[in-house]
């Protein structure tokens, strides 16, 4: 097992307590936190702002478990923490249930040397006396020190932006590569730092070229930059970037607020949806640049959604729903019809009214700012994927919300907004049936991906989505122009409840 060591000096107990929370943000389920040091080097002041970044609570009570020798933390990320000064025999520290705190969370064990072969794979982290601060040389797998190395190259990058001091949060992680945290500089501003590292080393899957690359995704934060620019520049609520390091994959961005699109019961608002309609019909009647400035030496240029794009993303539902659903593999000859069906419906969606198309314009990725007003109402974020494309398609991905359940009525309440919006001269079949295709393409895709968020990337709560999916795939497929795709779906079927 490969190890290596980040040395660290730290001049005060602010600098420990700083390091705690950098900490924090770096430790995973199943991490063993060994603290090492002489009584009054900082341990417990380490463990305990450690624990309160975790629990996002800086008046939690963290008592030291010197006589109880474990104290039990339920938090996002559950954290036991150990003092086995007291203990007699290693072998009590599986009498105090350490394998299921290490199997259920984290695990921070202070005088780790009295049961040191318990601890294999641990995280080592000495501290020690120089002058009137501290040293703290951290040791750990290569996996893990990364982790660690990565939290404290951000911590410099929010230093040389101008956020000395600021307190680190957690606040979310995505379903791509992305992590997203809560920043509150000392002036009391809340911000948000985006942690987006640029794709590399990713597995080739068709032409030389891996599967972001053909679906046009986002490689890298600068996409984010540049169409979260261009919204802004054309009066729509996107994040303000204040901070920007475009190689580390880093960025300090606006916070829109807490304002959830949804309601707080996380109901659906028909009133919310429509609005959110009618922002996507101000959106298409825009005039978008296809090279947007990011900085004085980057300009991006914004992608199309193709053909192979298109095609890529039709694909997941045959390499990962239906090994997953029916518990066999796609034959060559349904891959065949599938294509073949799904070629003039391609070619369709090319044809229609072109856009910018955000591509997961829905409930996670839209904030309501009941403090405002007009197109200043709702906050726009997760922007980086965005391309042009057919229009409809957005307004597929909001009226059928693939985070939430949108009845067929809520649904069509968000077309007739958006048409409404579009004006008189909007022509309205052709977008009926765009909107139809681009629906079908989107919720055949998603049933896919959701199989290998679960399936690939251990992340099994996108599982509880998939009914609702296949029924916005069957509304999808009522409309007359997809009655030969409906068919072959159904005679396979590519629509049956999951065998899981």
């Amino acid at each position: 097992m490969t190890t290596s060591q980040i040395i660290l000096d730290l001049p005060d107990e602010a600098s420990t307590q700083q390091l705690g929370e950098d900490l924090a943000l770096a430790l995973r389920q199943g991490d063993v936190v060994a603290l090492h040091g002489d009584l009054g080097m900082g341990k417990s002041t380490l463990a305990r702002a450690l624990i309160r970044a975790i629990a996002d609570d800086d008046e939690l009570e963290v008592p030291s478990p010197t006589f109880t020798l474990v104290q039990r933390y339920p938090l996002r990320t559950p954290v036991q923490h150990f003092d086995l000064y007291r203990l007699s025999d290693p072998e009590e520290l599986q009498e105090l249930g350490f394998v299921e705190a290490v199997s259920e969370g984290v695990a921070l064990v202070e005088w780790p040397d009295r049961a040191a072969d318990q601890l294999a794979g641990a995280i080592h982290v000495k501290l020690s006396e120089v002058g009137d601060g501290r040293r703290v040389e951290i040791t750990a797998p290569e996996g893990a020190l990364n982790r660690i190395a990565h939290t404290l190259e951000v911590r410099k990058f929010l230093d040389r932006s101008g956020y000395e001091g600021a307190r680190r949060r957690f606040m979310l992680g995505d379903a791509s590569i992305r992590a997203y945290e809560t920043i509150l500089a000392r002036a009391g501003e809340r911000l948000i730092l985006m942690d987006a590292p640029e794709r590399n080393n990713e597995p080739v899957v068709r032409d030389g070229l891996p599967y972001s690359r053909i679906a046009k995704l986002a490689q890298s934060v600068t996409s984010f930059v540049a169409i979260a620019n261009a919204l802004r520049d054309k009066a729509f609520c996107a994040p303000q970037i204040f901070a920007m390091d475009l190689e580390a994959g880093l960025l300090v961005i606006e916070h829109l607020g807490d304002g959830t699109f949804l309601l707080p019961d996380g109901s659906v608002s028909a009133a919310r949806y429509e609005e959110a309609g009618r922002l996507l019909a101000a959106m298409h009647v825009q005039e978008w640049p296809d090279t947007i400035s990011v900085s004085e030496a980057v300009e991006y240029v914004v992608s199309s959604y193709d053909r192979p794009a298109f095609e890529i993303e039709c694909d997941l539902l045959l390499d990962w729903y239906i090994p997953f659903a029916h518990g066999r593999s796609a034959t060559d000859a349904e891959r065949q019809e599938f294509r073949q069906l799904w070629e003039p419906l391609i070619t369709r969606l090319l044809e229609s009214e072109q856009s910018l198309v955000l591509r997961d314009y829905h409930s996670p990725n839209l904030i309501w700012r009941e403090e405002c007003e007009g197109l200043d109402r709702l906050g726009v974020i997760d922007v980086q994927d965005a391309v042009f494309g057919p229009a409809a398609y957005d307004v597929a991905s909001l009226a059928m919300d693939a985070r939430v359940d949108v009845s067929p009525e809520v649904e069509r309440a968000v077309v007739e907004a958006y048409c409404a919006a579009r004006g008189g001269n909007f022509d309205r079949a052709a977008f009926e049936q765009a909107y139809a295709i681009t629906a079908a393409q989107r919720n055949t895709k998603i049933l896919g991906i959701f199989v290998r968020l679960a399936k690939r990337d251990g992340k099994p709560g996108y599982l509880k989505h998939l009914p609702r999916i296949q029924d916005y795939l069957r509304r999808a497929l009522a409309h007359p122009t997809l009655s030969h795709l409906r068919a072959f779906y159904e005679r396979h079927g590519f629509l049956d409840g999951a065998a899981q």
